[in-house]
């Protein structure tokens, strides 16, 4: 019977796939157009080759090719190693993890498409509309920034024709150099910005999920399959925190290590800091610390959505609990014979316009429906004695990321960037 149901899930899972399968094939495409698509022997070898020469080979060619020690001021590249070495760090952390994922689990897997059968309708149709947005996202971040790469890489060859190194032909030189770093800029920028963005879109999935699984507390359900769905919750909550940790993990050390270099070349005493020679490192902080920003914002978010859990599992007990002493005339509390609500369901105790309305939609101020009837005092307060006790959450490394921790962590590089500037500005 066990082997029937699970052919059966399989088979459905299917169906599923191959009707929406359509829906979700951009993020196929942008994996193709970003060479990461290793689905075979010729395509991996094609994926790697290309890594190997736009992020590593192409910045290392630059470096060496256009070293200028003539050049003027305004060409001579102080911050170009840590930029381009930040970058190329942190593609091939994103290039690596995706590489792990998706030969490991495969796309759909990854993006929790096969357990998405189970969901009802309502996340279904998030979970297409927030595959729409995440691609408006990634398009909405890359593409200002490569206009601005492209506007200061422009200028930088074209100013400096006359100094820079060129070979054969000054101006094929200069074209096919600048070229060249513009296409490594959009594939590195564009690999860390795809993983933090696939990051976001399984954290909504959750996220929906999460916001549909809060809909029990207002039917008749039984205590046993609230349980079983947030189990499944915590399981896949748990599988993301599995496979991000190391990437969330190393993207903070790096980003972090990589700002307070910066910092330390561009206070100490003899940097001559203005847009000319900063402004691909100032662009390369800005891209950097938004993909990190993501990540954090995504993972705090989700945390934060399933911690509410608790709260309004809360309420729903006390207001169930309150209804049954209101309606029991004996000393010894009975389960009352009308499921009427001690409270008005919706009604709210206070005003809309206060702060943080829309971070609490899961535990809000308006009270639930009870239905203490069918749901003993027991099972209602080991329901709750359970969720206080496995709260869910994205952890890494059995750290959990909420506000506390992100508290934590800025304290950590705050101290980190007051030192640093001791050091070098000597306050």
């Amino acid at each position: 019977m066990e082997e029937q149901m699970i052919a059966k899930q399989k088979a459905n899972s299917s169906d599923y796939l191959g009707r929406e399968g359509s829906e979700f094939k951009s993020f196929g495409v942008c994996l193709k157009w970003v060479f990461v698509d290793q689905s075979s022997i010729w395509r991996t070898g094609l994926s790697w080759s290309v890594f190997f020469v736009l992020a590593i080979g192409v910045p290392l060619a630059s470096h060496f090719l256009l070293a200028c020690s003539d050049c003027d001021t305004n060409h001579s590249r102080p911050y170009h190693v840590v930029s381009q070495l930040s970058l190329s760090l942190f593609s091939v952390l994103a290039f690596v993890s995706l590489s792990i994922w998706t030969h490991r689990y495969g796309l759909r897997k990854f993006l929790f498409l096969d357990r998405l059968y189970e969901s009802s309708e309502k996340v279904r149709r998030g979970y297409k509309q927030q595959f729409q947005n995440s691609m408006k996202l990634l398009c909405l971040i890359v593409i200002p920034c490569f206009v601005l790469e492209c506007v200061y890489k422009i200028w930088w060859y074209v100013s400096g024709a006359s100094e820079l190194p060129y070979y054969g032909n000054v101006y094929l030189s200069n074209t096919i150099l600048c070229m060249l770093e513009l296409i490594s800029w959009l594939y590195r920028t564009t690999i860390f910005f795809l993983v933090c963005v696939l990051f976001r879109l399984v954290c909504h999935l959750q996220i929906l999920r999460l916001q549909n699984f809060a809909q029990v507390f207002q039917e008749e359900t039984e205590v046993e399959l609230i349980l079983m769905e947030h189990l499944k919750i915590r399981r896949n909550l748990r599988s993301m925190s599995h496979r991000f940790r190391i990437f969330i993990l190393f993207s903070l050390i790096m980003v972090t290590a990589s700002q307070l270099t910066s910092l330390v070349l561009v206070t100490r005493s003899s940097a001559h800091v203005n847009i000319y020679k900063a402004g691909e490192l100032a662009l390369c902080s800005i891209s950097l610390v938004t993909s990190l920003f993501i990540c954090l914002r995504s993972a705090t978010k989700i945390t934060h959505k399933a911690q509410s859990i608790t709260g309004l599992a809360t309420k729903w007990h006390v207001c169930a609990t309150l209804h049954s002493f209101d309606y029991t005339e004996t000393e010894t509390p009975m389960a009352p014979i009308s499921s009427t609500p001690a409270f008005p369901f919706g009604v709210d105790m206070e005003s809309e316009d206060e702060e943080g309305v829309e971070d609490d939609d899961l535990d809000s101020t308006k009270l639930v429906p009870i239905y203490s009837q069918t749901i003993s005092f027991q099972k209602r307060q080991a329901l709750v004695t359970y969720l206080e006790n496995n709260r869910a959450g994205i952890t890494v490394f059995g750290f959990t990321v909420d506000r506390m921790w992100l508290h934590s962590i800025f304290a950590i590089q705050l101290a980190l960037l007051l030192w640093l500037l001791n050091k070098t500005l000597g306050v």
